[in-house]
Order: structure tokens, then sequence, then C-alpha cells
């Protein structure tokens, strides 16, 4: 007699189960199935965004934007992007459904695949120009970068006089010898 291991533990399982467990699961199944159907569809089909461009046509404002987004994408640093993406999980994460338990499942597993869907989300509104944060970063990150070769114009001879005492007095406190050391009581 051969068995399939795999199959009759599955099957074992499935006859040691609630029934109203049995109809959830196969709900679920369903749900999945149906969710990858229309993935595969709406990758077959051409989306709504190409669709405008067609009606638009080339010279439209979508299209200068996208060609903005691309050209500013291509010369600012791949980090800049993450980051922005990491903040906006965090937004993403808050908007979405907290009874979400029937689409992402019980628990920690359920809160891990929610905070990857918010990822992924947050990763996709980054890339495709996001909400500003990665070019407000970056341009202050360059704009440090230009002023550190510069010296600091506001810095005055009250300024430094005062750097130059706090100086001498730490110097004071920290290399003179204390009162005992000295032969003084």
């Amino acid at each position: 007699m051969a068995i399939s291991p795999p199959s009759d533990l599955v099957l074992d399982v499935l006859r040691a189960a609630d029934p109203s467990d049995v109809q959830a699961a196969q709900a679920k199944l369903m749900a999945s199935r149906a969710a990858f159907a229309a993935k595969s569809v709406a990758s077959a089909v051409p989306g709504f965004g190409l669709a405008m461009d067609l009606l638009d046509g080339p010279e439209s404002k979508a299209n200068v934007h996208r060609a903005d987004v691309k050209a500013k994408s291509a010369e600012m640093p791949e980090e800049y992007r993450k980051f922005e993406a990491s903040v906006l999980q965090t937004f993403v994460n808050s908007m979405m459904p907290s009874d979400s338990e029937q689409v992402y499942g019980k628990g920690s597993a359920g809160d891990f695949w929610k905070s990857m869907m918010s990822e992924q989300i947050a990763n996709q509104i980054s890339k495709s120009g996001g909400v500003g944060i990665a070019e407000q970063v970056y341009s202050q990150a360059l704009q440090k970068a230009r002023s550190e070769g510069q010296v600091n114009a506001k810095t005055d001879e009250n300024d430094r006089s005062r750097t130059l005492s706090m100086i001498n007095d730490f110097e004071r406190k920290v290399f003179d010898l204390a009162p005992a050391e000295r032969g003084e009581a």
C-alpha cells in the first residue's frame, strides 16, 4: 500500500478540523484564487494610466510630470527615496483598515502581512515621485555640503573671544591640580 504523506496529512487535518473552519479556509482560498486571477488580468490588459497617456498625447501634463520625476530621481541617490518610502510606510500603515483579519490573518502574522503591504505601497508611491520628502532632504543635504566649504560670515569678534574664554576655563579645570595635590589643605 503506497501512501502520499503530504496529501494524507492534509486529509487527516481536514477530517479533524471543525467544519466551519474548513469552510472559512475554503473561502479564503477562493478569494486568493480570485485575487490572483484579477491580478493576472490586470497585468495582461493595459492600465488606466496608459489609457490616459494615449488620450492626452505625448505633451500632456502627466507625461511632462513623469519625465520630471524620472530626471530628478536619476540624479538623486537611492537612499533618499528609501528614506521617503520608510516615512510613507508609517502613514500608509496608519491608513490601512484595523479590522483586516479576513484579509491579512489574525495575530502577529496578520500584522506582519499588513506591514509588508504598506511597505510595498509606500515604495511604489516613492518610486512614482513621492510626496516631496526625498527631494527636500536631498536639497538640504546639497545646501549643507555647499556651505561647509565657506567660512561662517556671522561669527564676530565677541563670539570668538567668548569661545576662547570658554576653552581657557575648560583647560584650567582639566589641567589644574586639585588643592590637596598642590599641598594646600
